[in-house]
């Protein structure tokens, strides 16, 4: 039976040792959830870590019986394996669950959301739900661009999304920050994490030996993108790239769009779905300054010299605050 009381004030991070997970609380303790209870869960390996919350020293700890009960939210913000395993117990007691992890897209009942999806899409505001999903920087800014051009005419769209390191969390961001250093100093790489060079390269895999796939992470983007347009129009080629940078998605897109589309127009129609253009002047997209910033940042678009209808996009996001804000945003809106 669900346990879940309606005064309870208890929110669970499951995965809070996350890069995802501390901005997630980094973000609650600075809205209306400030006043929170905040119980931090995570996998066997993260148990005992010492954090904050509200201001408090807090320890991180196992996912038991009882972990998720009287939450009035619970927030998945770790591996997909980890949300799978523990989302059902989540679910039994009648909490809000938040999916920031990618594990429950795709399954029944699941409502994915970002802001303006729900106008993009022309559907109600599923108020009521009791599941949710969060897409990836990479998948909200696919899925909101596919369908701010689809009034533009749009025939067709392909994505390359540009991955940071810290989307492999702490132990990626020090593999990279490590390795830099030793090529800088003509020393060999260490590569336990990635199993390959990292630092100084472009790759559309990683090696053999690594836990981290990139084609795992190309087919989250691609079904949270799908999920995201709900066959409004057809799902944008996606492809998923690692770029040596450590924090910030960015994202190269080609559309074919209607002949009557303008930069007006297409801007205008970008804007009206939840993208931060930058005029003409300003410094483009990036992922240093689109850190911190909770909205992704768009570059003005640019016709292709050979083929009037063929349109050309960049823009970046930050990987970290984006679904997280985005997350906060949306229990704001169901609390």
């Amino acid at each position: 039976m669900p346990s879940l009381e309606r005064d309870s004030n208890r929110i669970v991070i499951a995965g809070a040792s996350s890069l995802l997970g501390a901005e997630l609380r980094s973000l609650l303790e600075e809205s209306r959830f400030a006043a929170s209870e905040l119980r931090l869960v995570d996998e066997v390996t993260a148990v005992g870590t010492l954090t904050e919350a509200g201001g408090e020293p807090a320890i991180i700890q196992p996912v038991e019986e009882g972990s998720f009960e009287r939450a009035k939210f619970v927030f998945f913000t770790g591996s997909e394996e980890f949300s799978r395993v523990n989302s059902a117990a989540a679910r039994a007691t009648g909490a809000r669950v938040i999916d920031l992890s990618g594990a429950s897209v795709s399954e029944p009942g699941v409502v994915a959301w970002f802001p303006k999806l729900d106008w993009l899409l022309g559907r109600e505001f599923a108020k009521d739900a009791t599941n949710f999903a969060i897409p990836s920087a990479g998948a909200t800014a696919a899925a909101g661009l596919a369908l701010a051009l689809g009034k533009s005419g749009l025939q067709k769209l392909s994505v390359t999304c540009f991955q940071p390191a810290s989307e492999a969390g702490r132990a990626g961001i020090e593999e990279l920050e490590t390795q830099t250093g030793q090529l800088l100093s003509f020393q060999g790489v260490g590569q336990p994490v990635f199993d390959t060079q990292v630092a100084f390269n472009m790759l559309d895999r990683f090696g053999p030996a690594s836990l981290r796939k990139l084609n795992a992470v190309r087919d989250r983007v691609r079904a949270e993108t799908r999920v995201c347009i709900d066959a409004k129009i057809s799902t944008p080629a996606i492809q998923v790239l690692h770029a040596p940078v450590f924090y910030g998605t960015a994202f190269s897109a080609c559309a074919e769009l209607g002949s009557g589309a303008t930069v007006e127009k297409i801007l205008q129609a970008c804007r009206d779905a939840g993208f931060a253009t930058t005029a003409d002047g300003e410094a483009g997209p990036s992922n240093v300054n689109a850190a911190g910033e909770k909205a992704i940042q768009l570059a003005v678009p640019e016709p292709d010299p050979g083929s009037a209808e063929t349109w050309w996009f960049w823009g970046a996001a930050d990987n970290i605050r984006l679904p997280a804000a985005n997350a906060v945003k949306l229990a704001e809106m169901i609390s």
